[in-house]
């Protein structure tokens, strides 16, 4: 998986690419968000848009990356979730965990 991260305003974008799956995908995104985190980033998005694949161990660990910004009191949401990654997060009962947004504009104003 790759990870392109941008700045707008306060709010740090990951454009993720690829797969989220066990190894290389997994530990690209919790290297990613914990660092932002650690560096004192409070608002987080991660855009799935052009992620085609995510596994058990993906799902796993968008809840973990979730999990790690809310206990450093920071937000992570997500941004444009393919119909399969939709499926999926509403199978294990994870769409009411995330704030998810089709659009960016309105991803950035629910940050205000």
């Amino acid at each position: 998986m790759k990870i392109d991260l941008r700045t707008v305003g306060d709010v740090k974008i990951l454009d993720c690419r690829g797969k989220i799956t066990l190894g290389e995908g997994t530990m690209s995104l919790r290297t990613t968000v914990r660092e932002l985190v650690d560096g004192g980033s409070k608002k987080l998005l991660l855009n799935l848009a052009e992620i085609s694949y995510i596994d058990s161990s993906g799902i796993g660990e968008l809840v973990s990356s979730f999990a790690s910004a809310s206990n450093r009191e920071a937000h992570l949401k997500l941004l444009k979730l393919t119909n399969k990654t939709q499926q999926l997060l509403a199978i294990a009962k994870l769409l009411t965990v995330f704030e998810t947004f089709e659009n960016e504009e309105a991803a950035l104003a629910s940050f205000q």
